[in-house]
């Protein structure tokens, strides 16, 4: 007969296959893969092409390319955001309040 803790330790391995199934099956392989949070090849990308237009938009003057930087470097920054899933959808507690 299963236990409380089994069943609670079953229903939290089955929400970390819902929620990141790539480090979940890692883990279960034995293979470390970094959880979701932790991958930020998007978000580099994207500060790099940010970057790239910011700089070409001061050095050519062209202001639609500067705020296009802007604005990429905006993105790129949300991307890094380790909550951004729980942000989006809601879940999780709200931050205490001080």
């Amino acid at each position: 007969m299963a236990t409380d803790e089994d069943r609670l330790l079953g229903d939290l391995a089955e929400r970390l296959r819902h929620d990141d199934p790539r480090f979940f099956h890692a883990l279960e392989a034995g293979t470390p893969y970094p959880p979701r949070e932790y991958r930020h090849g998007t978000a580099w990308l994207t500060l790099a092409v940010a970057l790239g237009g910011l700089a070409l938009g001061i050095v050519i003057g062209h202001g639609l390319l500067i705020a296009g930087g802007l604005v990429l470097a905006g993105i790129a920054g949300h991307l890094f955001d380790p909550d951004r899933a729980r942000a989006r959808t809601g879940r999780g507690t709200p931050p205490p309040s001080w």
